[in-house]
């Protein structure tokens, strides 16, 4: 598989739109897989109804056979094809925030292979805003199972040249569509069970989501069952190559007690840092990110990536705030840490 070519067709015309459109379906009608851009991150996509071209996709990222596979859709009824019960609760939730970054895990249907749920009964089920997903979608009529497009554990790709990076030789082909617009994972909330749960926060936070179904509940960082519902419930996941801590800091003086105890070394040290922003004279690098969460959760991933090509030993973040809208970010960075 490694040595394969990789073609990268831009998507940023009307007529490169419906070529690349035109060139993923045909590779995933034949059992291809291949990279596609979503609002969150990018995916790695195959045909969700073909066990032959999800067990592609698991080789391709080397991803551990008990790690879920999200189900990409465009439109509720293709979102009723792939499950066996649609509660009220998901009509609800899919009028409020479909097309967008939530996943609803429900009752997979017999159509859905077990490799893509893990052997699990419940799937996850994402109808994504990006476009250019949702046209390639309607185009092949049939569910894409399309977990992030890099390999299994690293960070995941926020642009087609994070994608080219890790999987180039190993996919006929990148759709590149821009960066991504999200750029974090989605919410996962588990349907399945009473109350609701959030398996995996997002930019979709309890309070938004609690405005729509009550008496929601969020798994703790720790929970690793047997059979995951959701994705992103391995302790460490979404990690940069570098070691990366999470820290609060008081001012420069404090940041670099704290470095001196956990022996990093600043020629090494890359800081990701939205408030409190040191000078940097003995720091490899210090970068500044918008005290925004939506803004701050676009540019992370990106981040990390640029750090690991600058060759950072570690990764310092100043640690988000504690409110509902960082969650998302909050989890993401505990699990990179990890």
């Amino acid at each position: 598989m490694v040595g394969m070519k990789t073609e990268i067709l831009s998507a940023h015309t009307p007529p490169l739109f419906l070529e690349a459109v035109r060139r993923a379906a045909e590779l995933l009608r034949a059992g291809q897989v291949v990279a596609l851009p979503t609002e969150t991150v990018y995916g790695l996509a195959a045909n969700a109804l073909d066990e032959n071209a999800v067990a592609r996709l698991f080789e391709v990222k080397g991803r551990p056979e008990n790690n879920p596979i999200i189900v990409h859709v465009a439109g509720l009824e293709m979102a009723g094809r792939c499950v066996s019960h649609w509660p009220a609760a998901a009509d609800k939730l899919a009028a409020a925030f479909w097309p967008g970054p939530l996943t609803l895990v429900l009752p997979r249907a017999k159509c859905i292979p077990k490799i893509v749920t893990a052997g699990g009964p419940a799937v996850g089920i994402r109808w994504p805003a990006h476009p250019l997903i949702q046209a390639v979608i309607r185009a092949c009529d049939f569910a894409l199972a399309a977990p992030s497009a890099n390999l299994s554990h690293r960070v995941s790709p926020t642009s087609a040249e994070h994608v080219r990076r890790q999987l180039g030789g190993k996919i006929p082909l990148i759709v590149d569509g821009g960066p991504s617009q999200v750029g974090i994972e989605s919410t996962v909330l588990d349907l399945t069970v009473s109350p609701p749960q959030i398996l995996r926060p997002g930019m979709n936070h309890a309070e938004s989501l609690a405005a729509v179904v009550e008496n929601l509940q969020c798994s703790t960082f720790n929970l690793q069952p047997s059979i995951p519902r959701s994705p992103g419930l391995l302790r460490k996941h979404y990690s940069p190559k570098a070691k990366l801590a999470v820290l609060n800091w008081r001012d420069e003086g404090d940041l670099n007690r704290q470095l001196s105890i956990l022996n990093i070394q600043p020629a090494g040290c890359h800081v990701i840092t939205h408030t409190k922003i040191p000078s940097g004279g003995t720091l490899a690098r210090v970068s500044v990110a918008p005290h925004d969460a939506e803004a701050f959760a676009r540019a992370l991933y990106a981040e990390l990536h640029r750090c690991d090509e600058a060759g950072a030993e570690w990764i310092v973040v100043e640690a988000p705030p504690e409110a509902p809208e960082w969650s998302g970010i909050a989890d993401r960075l505990r699990r990179a840490a990890a």
